[in-house]
């Protein structure tokens, strides 16, 4: 924090503690007015990159109960959908110009800004898992490599925090079959971030659209393939209602997490305590998120299945021209200083840590199969 900013007026923190000394008369006062003025809870007004019904809303719901029961009352959560204040690609501006406190997003809708927004949630695939990156961003560097991005060069009057690192991705729904890369070729494809400048080097024409406007634009002919994330955050938007064949598995965006932003004013303003509780509250999110997302999204693929939708898994073909696709954006990318050091940063990352995670991870298909034979061949 900057002197300007330590001194500049009376922070909330510093009044609250100015008033509680602030001489005969203010402690008399304070003696005889109500207590419950000092005990009001302080708001912080967080909005959603999702809709209302999405089930990333009851993640952010997650987060939000245990912050207040942690807090013990004295912060409180007005959450909000995407839309109630600003669309969905727009939480990271106005975080920043603290029309909001905080945001729930992915740092891939501010990819406007930066394509460097990609690496921190949808860039190339090493070798690692989304776990393998959100350790990186906490231990490998990567939270230093995002400061700089956000504060240093974009100018931005954020804090910005990796929550549930997801699944990887499906390559998503698509009206006919699609086995090879002459498949996909021309077709008219819903993504985001880098993943929009991988597939169109794939043959396919992108649109990057938020969630809520994938089926209407399917249905309008605007676009006639698409993935948003999950089984259950499509089934709940109607995915299967305007394709029928759903493949898992792609490399397109197989490492992202949730972001947490902040209002760098709003988190300093607040006591310690409260900025650790926010801070940490993003840990304990990711815990209960990923067993939420564990339990629903295998359920919901079921129910899909179950309810006419084919389920795929992507060719070996269409995963190998991601990667070859993957290679020459990285080649393009790294002219520019800063990506450059990222990729290098997760290339060492990944190179030690997935090398231990790959070797000493067992077959776990053969011990399905073995329990369950015969379920995989989908």
């Amino acid at each position: 924090m900057t002197d300007t900013r330590r001194n500049a007026g009376l922070s909330r923190r510093s009044f609250l503690r100015t008033g509680a000394v602030g001489g005969t008369a203010v402690a008399a006062t304070a003696l005889a007015a109500p207590p419950v003025l000092a005990q009001s809870p302080i708001v912080m007004k967080m909005q959603t990159s999702w809709p209302a019904s999405d089930i990333w809303m009851d993640m952010a719901r997650e987060y939000v109960t245990r912050v207040e029961e942690m807090s013990g009352g004295r912060l409180t959560v007005d959450l909000l959908p995407a839309g109630a204040v600003v669309g969905a690609f727009q939480v990271m501006d106005a975080v920043h110009d603290g029309v909001i406190d905080a945001a729930h997003t992915v740092p891939v809708y501010w990819y406007g800004k930066s394509k460097a927004a990609s690496f921190f949630g949808t860039g190339p695939v090493f070798g690692g898992s989304a776990s393998t990156m959100l350790a990186w961003f906490y231990q490998g560097g990567g939270a230093e490599l995002y400061r700089e991005l956000t504060q240093d060069m974009l100018g931005l009057n954020v804090y910005g925090y990796m929550g549930m690192p997801m699944p990887a991705q499906p390559f998503g729904w698509f009206k006919n079959e699609v086995n090879t890369v002459s498949d996909v070729q021309g077709l008219k494809y819903r993504t985001v971030g880098l993943a929009a400048d991988l597939l169109q080097a794939m043959g396919m024409s992108v649109a990057q659209l938020p969630g809520g406007e994938i089926v209407p634009a399917m249905e309008r002919g605007v676009i006639d393939a698409f993935e948003f994330n999950n089984p259950s955050s499509d089934r709940r938007f109607g995915a299967q209602d305007v394709a029928k064949n759903y493949y898992l598995s792609s490399y397109h965006q197989a490492s992202e997490s949730f972001e947490f932003l902040f209002n760098r004013d709003f988190m300093d303003d607040l006591d310690d305590d409260l900025q650790a509780i926010l801070r940490y509250g993003v840990e304990a999110s990711a815990t209960a998120n990923l067993a939420l997302a564990m339990r629903e999204y295998s359920k919901d693929l079921a129910e899909l299945s179950e309810g006419g939708v084919t389920v795929h898994r992507t060719s070996t073909e269409i995963l190998a021209a991601q990667l070859e696709a993957w290679d020459q954006l990285i080649a393009d990318l790294e002219t520019d200083e800063f990506n450059k050091r990222v990729m290098d940063s997760q290339r060492e990352w990944t190179q030690q840590v997935a090398y231990y995670e790959l070797m000493n991870a067992p077959d776990l298909a053969l011990a399905y199969d073995h329990h369950f034979p015969g379920r995989l061949s989908l």
